[in-house]
């Protein structure tokens, strides 16, 4: 069977004359009562047929949760056997219908709509069953499928459709043969004889002859018939009898005639009315449809004679809608009830019925009882009423519809007024001119004759803004007033934001200076809003009426608050404005001080910067010549000392025997053998008495100190000057394919007598394989003796140096890693800066120059370069260089 849904569902199983309505409940649900699963057993008892529950798994299998005892009933199998084993109820399906029962099944599968099937069941004792099965699936969360369903016994139902369908083609045979045909009939029913030549009867005579009236009609037809046939041979005159037959047609009507025709038999002559009883049918149903119509209508109905107007009839709707009752409009012409508004309404209407003979929507406005004008939509027909042309009027009240579509179009001529004063006020910072605008178009829209806005100060009164007149009556623009009792109790009416409504002025209780101020300037009605910025009074929005009394509708105060606000919107906005204005002229002057400032303050900078480079290369100008000129004397003296252990400075008498060198008195010859020193040639001072200098022993260490200070401050200078001009010029560099392994064995080669000198080592771990580079040759040994110098100045003698490189992602990558002392990540990150070293640092201002350019250096190749300190002692120095191929790619 199929999976028929049970989460809480009506089942309806309906029959001819029958319905059955079920709710059948899961009892597996936590919540559920047991006392309802009692309820629900006992209901499931009594039903005639099977409710049920199957769960149908993924893997095809069934389980049966459900199935009431009235399964033993319906299929003579208990409900235990069914739910052990699901296939003793399929195996009773009748061999023809397992088809169709298993294409129900799937096609319910497939789309989950409610399955319906009929069909047949042979039970174990081999009784023939019709059931039908009615369920509703429901898709699990597991991907299961629950069917909760009834499956009914209708094999009752079956056999009376049997039954009358066989009884329907008996009768639609004599039903063929009835019109025009004639029988002879005995007293007791039975047919004698027929005539049916010409008939349309399928039934032959011999299966009519010797037949009962009961045999071939249905059982209350017979009935008549017999009636009919017993006074017709009782009395012995015509009788007629009417009675209808079903027929495939539908329900036909019939007329016999029956006479004596002989003893105790009867001539019945039968014909369809059919057509006849429809036709009287429909004038009946026509004729109460239009009473009903007439007299129910909503729209006002009348008949009135064409010529006159005279009406004939009218509905109840007509007495609603005109005020008039039905016995004082019967009877009376519309021009004598004053219906007209426009009598050549009228005219108009009886010229296009004469000549068309219809109307369509003509809108015509009619007058009521009261007096009160209504506006309708009228259609109207021309009808033959006993012989006088009427005319058949329907009236549609559209009065409301009218209002409503003015109130419409007044709605939409609000808001595109609101509209505008929104975009003018968003587009003009011309006050001024909004305000004017406003009250010209607003008293346009109100049909008002005067429209202004009125400004409170408190310190000049009340005066006019803006104003829009009619030219017939006075205008207040230009007036104000200082009385302050006037401007206390107009102030009084405004505030709280309060409107203000006077539809009559004359009627207002108001001081007698404000009856004075309106009969002035001729005000009848006004409508006053204030006009709010924040919770202060700035003015009121004002509408008068100058022709007479008037009634302001809510929709135009609605307006003129509206207005307001958009007014208040436009004079913040303005006063807004020109605090910006003044804001902006401030800060324009205070840009242009600040601009003249900076302008001064960057030439000033330029100056120092022009000065800085002055004094930079003065000084370095000097300082170099001094250092030069220092080392020319010094080496000079050195060389010539040779194998004597120290010299003899003067310093005042001369001493005796002049056996020790004195310093000073080299002779010029030297000094111009080393290419023209620049040290002045300067007499020596005397001692204080007048005498010559006296030496001062100096040693050679002393000697060899001086020379190493005196170079490390030439160095210093030379990197100076040399960082100076790479910051303003750039470093220019010569670019060429270099094989680095060869640039790298010249350039330690040249380092050797340095390392020699600080007994350090280098283990050269270059391949000599490795792929060319984009290489300036001379600027990189430079790199490379400032990283190794800088190894051998910040550690004692004995360092150890390893050089290797790899390629990486179209880069060469060399390391120089030395073993001793290392550096913290923040000494390491800034090494390569420029920056002021500090005394302590063990990082002398002359090498952080150099490690400075080296870093130009690298990066002006396209390469990287840093250093990192070793997790055990010491540093690794590394940069980066362009192979040939991507040099050009790589270079910035």
């Amino acid at each position: 069977m199929a999976m028929i849904a049970l989460n809480i569902m009506p089942i309806a199983y309906i029959s001819k004359g029958q319905r059955v309505d079920e709710i059948v409940i899961s009892p597996h649900k936590p919540d559920f009562q047991p006392e309802k699963i009692t309820l629900l057993s006992t209901i499931a008892a009594n039903l005639p047929g099977i409710v049920f529950q199957i769960l149908q798994r993924q893997d095809g299998s069934v389980f049966i949760p459900y199935i009431s005892s009235g399964c033993k009933y319906l299929s003579e199998l208990e409900p235990e056997a069914v739910q052990a084993d699901f296939q003793v109820l399929y195996k009773l399906i009748h061999p023809q219908d397992i088809k169709a029962f298993a294409e129900s099944i799937n096609v319910c599968h497939t789309t989950l709509r409610p399955w319906h099937w009929e069909g047949r069941i042979i039970t174990p004792s081999g009784k023939l069953k019709w059931i039908q099965g009615t369920s509703q699936p429901e898709l699990q969360e597991a991907g299961d499928f629950l069917w909760n369903g009834l499956v009914m016994d209708i094999t009752d139902r079956k056999q009376a459709q049997e039954k009358l369908q066989e009884s329907e083609a008996r009768y639609k045979a004599i039903l063929d043969a009835i019109p025009d045909l004639m029988f002879r009939i005995s007293r007791d029913g039975e047919y004698l004889d027929l005539k049916s030549e010409g008939a349309n009867i399928t039934l032959s005579r011999e299966e009519i002859v010797g037949k009962h009236l009961q045999e071939l009609l249905p059982s209350d037809v017979a009935a008549i018939s017999q009636v009919a046939i017993a006074k017709t041979l009782d009395s012995g005159t015509l009788q007629t009898c009417e009675y209808q037959l079903p027929t495939p047609l539908g329900v036909r009507d019939y007329e016999a005639r029956l006479v004596v025709s002989g003893t105790d038999e009867v001539l019945a002559i039968v014909r369809d009315i059919t057509d006849r009883k429809q036709g009287e049918v429909a004038l009946q149903n026509l004729a109460q449809k239009f009473a009903k119509a007439f007299s129910c209508s909503p729209d006002s109905i009348t008949i009135s004679t064409l010529q006159e107007g005279c009406f004939i009839e009218v509905n109840d709707s007509f007495v609603k809608l005109s005020g008039y009752e039905r016995d004082e409009a019967i009877g009376k012409t519309s021009f004598e009830l004053n219906f007209w508004v426009h009598d050549r309404d009228r005219l108009n209407l009886v010229q296009e019925l004469q000549t068309t003979g219809v109307a369509r929507n003509l809108e015509v406005e009619f007058r009521q009882k009261s007096g009160e004008i209504i506006t309708t939509l009228l259609s109207a027909e021309v009808i033959d009423l006993n012989g006088i042309p009427s005319i058949l009027a329907v009236h549609h009240d559209i009065t409301e519809r009218k209002q409503v579509e003015a109130q419409l179009r007044f709605c939409a001529q609000r808001d595109r007024l609101l509209a505008e004063t929104l975009v003018r006020i968003r587009s003009s910072l011309n006050l001024e001119q909004i305000l004017q605008t406003t009250v010209t178009e607003v008293r346009q829209f109100l049909q008002a004759d005067r429209v202004f806005i009125s400004l409170n100060n408190a310190n000049l009164g009340i005066r006019t803004l803006a104003e829009s007149v009619d030219p017939k009556y006075p205008s207040v623009s230009g007036w104000s007033t200082n009385d302050e009792a006037y401007l206390k109790e107009v102030r009084n009416l405004l505030k709280d934001n309060f409107v203000r409504v006077f539809e009559d002025i004359t009627q207002m209780k108001v001081s007698p200076k404000v009856k004075a101020h309106c009969q002035k300037f001729q005000t009848r009605a006004s409508l006053a809003v204030p006009i709010m910025l924040g919770d202060e009074l700035f003015g009121a929005l004002i509408a008068n009426q100058c022709s007479g009394s008037r009634h302001w509708q809510p929709i135009e105060i609605d307006l003129l608050q509206q207005m307001s606000e958009q007014v208040a919107i436009a004079i913040q906005q303005s006063q807004i404005c020109q605090k910006l204005a003044e804001l902006n002229t401030n800060l324009e002057q205070q840009v242009q001080e600040r601009t003249a400032q900076l302008q001064q303050k960057m030439q000033e900078v330029e100056k120092l910067h022009r000065v800085k480079d002055v004094v930079l290369h003065t000084v370095a100008h000097d300082l170099r010549t001094s250092v030069m000129g220092n080392l020319m004397v010094l080496k000079n003296l050195l060389n010539q000392g040779v194998g004597t252990g120290e010299w003899e400075l003067r310093t005042g008498n001369q001493g005796q025997g002049g056996q020790r060198r004195i310093i000073g008195e080299v002779s010029s010859q030297s000094l111009i053998s080393n290419a023209q020193s620049p040290i002045p040639n300067r007499p020596y001072p005397l001692s204080p008495e007048g005498a010559p200098p006296s030496p001062i022993p100096v040693s050679r260490s002393i000697i060899e100190r001086m020379i190493q200070g005196n170079d490390r401050q030439l160095t210093m200078i030379n990197s100076l000057l040399e960082i100076n001009s790479c910051e303003k010029q750039g470093i220019d560099i010569k670019l060429e394919p270099v094989q680095l392994s060869t640039l790298l064995g010249g350039t330690f080669a040249q380092l050797e007598p340095m390392l020699t000198q600080n007994q350090a080592t280098l283990k050269n771990l270059v391949p000599a394989d490795l792929p060319l580079v984009m290489a300036d040759g001379t600027r990189l040994q430079k790199v490379l003796a400032n990283l190794i110098a800088h190894g051998l100045q910040n550690n004692p003698p004995g360092l150890n140096f390893t050089l290797s490189a790899t390629v990486e992602a179209g880069m060469i990558r060399t390391q120089i890693q030395d073993d001793g002392v290392g550096m913290s990540k923040v000494e390491c990150d800034r090494l390569f800066d420029l920056h002021v070293r500090d005394p302590q640092d063990c990082c002398s201002t002359s090498i952080g120059l150099k490690m400075y350019l080296c870093r130009k250096v690298i990066k002006a190749h396209g390469g990287q370069i840093g250093v990192v300190s070793n997790r055990k002692r010491g540093l690794t120095f590394w940069f980066t260089l362009p192979l040939a191929t991507s040099s050009r790619t790589n270079r910035p």
